[in-house]
């Protein structure tokens, strides 16, 4: 199983609406693309303090690396993603990706 973590920075002029529209966008992904085990998100909640200006993230669990690789390109996951980029502070400078395999 490959665990996705992706953490985001969301603007902060992005209304909560919106942004829980595009975390509901990234939801219907494991409705088309086969090997999404799970899909959770949520908004940065630690009293830590340790988030270093990411504001929201998320996880999906694959079945495989295979599926993983099948997910990355696929079109329905750049579409998505561009919906993703629309609301980061930087761009892509607004996301940190890391997958781990368990």
């Amino acid at each position: 199983m490959i665990t996705h973590m992706v953490l985001l920075k969301i603007r902060p002029d992005v209304p909560r609406p919106k942004v829980e529209a595009v975390f509901g966008e990234i939801g219907t992904l494991q409705r088309v693309i086969p090997g999404i085990r799970s899909y959770s998100w949520g908004a940065y909640s630690s009293p830590e303090g340790l988030q270093r200006g990411y504001t929201h993230g998320f996880c999906m669990t694959f079945t495989d690396a295979a599926a993983r690789d099948t997910y990355l390109p696929h079109p329905e996951h750049e579409r998505v993603k561009a919906r993703v980029l629309e609301v980061l502070d930087g761009g892509v400078a607004g996301v940190l990706a890391f997958d781990y395999e368990s």
